[in-house]
């Protein structure tokens, strides 16, 4: 088990994501605690620190991790999030307040691709977007930081798949994606045995944040891979 007194690293993602606000709350409410963040851009890369003792919680899509790789681990569901496009300015679509997927048909979206790290997300791109006439953006090597990920999409003038809890990006514009809504399974991932005052206090959080702000409830006609469904115990 770990020690109490050692700090827990915990993996957000991101400087704007659902992680970070676990994280932030739960070191709003047990201050004593240490919890270290980690920014690991996929929860593909991350699960392979975790197992490796160099990580300890992380958050991210379970449904595109392997058995094998889940045999490892336990987790908590805590969020579905609605899916958004980030288009720039200049984009046809850019001045719609929603984007409905037959919109989006004939583009291509940059989803990761070529970043092992974020494999769970290219996978549900690509379960997405099939028979939608939706393209995903070639591989790219793997885009590491906020502001080189800035420089890279708007140089190659790319539009993004994204979720509601993304960065701000100077002369891009995020809009929500509709009919039907997509959703993208976000669960708190830790090795399995894991025993810390930490991982309880974010455990205690995300139930809390669940019941507070209906994060688990899936909305009506909304898309979501039968699979993740079920990992995420929602119908």
């Amino acid at each position: 088990c770990a020690g109490e007194s050692r700090p827990l690293l915990v993996d957000v993602g991101g400087p704007v994501s659902t992680g970070r606000r676990v994280l932030a709350e739960a070191r709003r409410t047990a201050p004593r605690l240490e919890l270290v963040a980690r920014y690991q851009s996929g929860l593909t890369g991350a699960v392979e620190r975790i197992l490796a003792g160099r990580l300890d919680v992380s958050f991210g899509r379970v449904g595109g991790l392997s058995a094998d790789v889940r045999a490892g681990l336990e987790f908590l569901p805590v969020r579905l999030e609605r899916m958004t496009v980030l288009l720039p300015d200049d984009h046809f679509l850019a001045g719609c307040d929603r984007v409905s997927l037959d919109a989006l048909r004939g583009e291509t979206l940059y989803a990761g691709a070529g970043n092992p790290d974020t494999a769970e997300w290219t996978d549900l791109a690509e379960r997405l977007f099939a028979g939608r006439g939706i393209a995903v953006a070639e591989p790219f090597p793997g885009i590491e930081g906020e502001e080189e990920f800035v420089r890279v999409i708007r140089k190659r003038g790319w539009a993004v798949l994204a979720s509601e809890e993304f960065i701000e990006v100077p002369g891009m514009v995020l809009r929500p994606l509709v009919d039907p809504v997509p959703l993208s399974p976000v669960a708190m991932v830790w090795r399995r045995g894991l025993r810390h005052p930490g991982l309880d206090a974010l455990r205690d959080v995300v139930r809390e944040l669940v019941d507070l702000h209906g994060w688990l409830e899936r909305p009506s006609g909304s898309w979501l891979p039968e699979a993740d469904a079920v990992g995420m115990r929602v119908s």
